[in-house]
């Protein structure tokens, strides 16, 4: 492969397990760095196999995969994305699910090998920054959590000499730097007041009552980054919608829709390198001090 960017192109990469999770979690991010110019890149590294769905999504589609790659890709259009990889495992499912132990899963894999697999794309595609999801996932999915060990120990591959691989193939380049998305635990503090307020347990939580909220609100991040995407929440909107197999017509209405007026266009980051300083100002943009 050949390396893509020119020296002073602003380049971001995002890596991450499923479709969707370029939109529901970081996509106002993505969609403001993409109409500001940058190039932005999806590592994705299934194609949500064992995904829900509904019947009637499936119309003209063979598999869950191939409906829920094309909403990936409705949703990279909108959000401005300039390529889409996937890294061909499979999904995992939720925790205690059968589908953790399919051989080809995506927790089945060792994370040396995926690392290898994302460090070969940092280097093609030589960005300043790079974006996954928190230690636990967001909602402690395994794939979640998965690709996030094995984003870390790719944005060491990829700047260090390694002999007897693939990865020899292309110059070592090691980005800037490395920030996890994390969700607002205010507006989490909040879902959970709404959802007692209506008779639900926000210990099962989802389609398959599978999500712990009242645990995830329990953890808390240091949020070193805050990303204002006000200008391009339309897109992002627009984005959801493609998941529509996915709930991602109801992103911008009802509860949830609301919710989100309520605390903004915003998306929160923890920065992992460089280490932040303490007493340091939260930074308002990913690239900020590079330039």
């Amino acid at each position: 492969m050949e390396t893509k960017n020119k020296q002073d192109e602003r380049v971001l990469i995002a890596v991450l397990a499923h479709p969707d999770d370029e939109t529901f979690g970081m996509g106002g991010t993505l969609a403001r760095y993409a109409q500001e110019g940058a190039s932005v890149y999806l590592i994705c590294a299934t194609r949500g196999e064992v995904g829900e769905m509904d019947p009637k999504y499936m119309k003209g589609f063979q598999d869950v995969s191939e409906r829920r790659e094309a909403e990936l890709r409705c949703a990279a259009e909108k959000l401005g994305l300039k390529d889409v990889f996937f890294l061909g495992y499979r999904d995992s499912g939720m925790p205690g699910s059968v589908h953790n132990q399919h051989p080809q899963s995506l927790v089945q894999a060792p994370v040396e090998q995926v690392a290898s697999e994302v460090a070969m794309f940092i280097r093609q595609l030589r960005p300043q920054v790079v974006v996954t999801f928190d230690p636990i996932g967001g909602y402690r999915h395994p794939d979640h959590i998965a690709i996030h060990l094995a984003t870390i120990r790719a944005f060491e591959l990829a700047g260090v000499e390694v002999t007897n691989s693939e990865l020899d193939t292309l110059e070592p380049f090691k980005p800037k730097k490395l920030y996890y998305h994390t969700f607002p635990r205010a507006f989490l503090r909040l879902a959970l007041f709404a959802l007692r307020l209506v008779g639900k347990d926000p210990r099962k939580f989802g389609q398959n009552q599978d999500i712990d909220l009242q645990s995830i609100a329990e953890v808390n991040f240091p949020i070193h980054a805050v990303i204002s995407y006000y200008k391009d929440a339309r897109l992002r909107d627009e984005a959801s919608a493609c998941h529509a197999s996915q709930g991602g017509t109801t992103m911008s209405g009802g509860l949830l829709g609301w919710m989100r007026r309520i605390f903004g266009s915003k998306d929160l980051y923890m920065r992992v390198v460089p280490e932040p300083v303490r007493g340091e100002k939260k930074e308002k943009d990913l690239f900020a001090s590079l330039y």
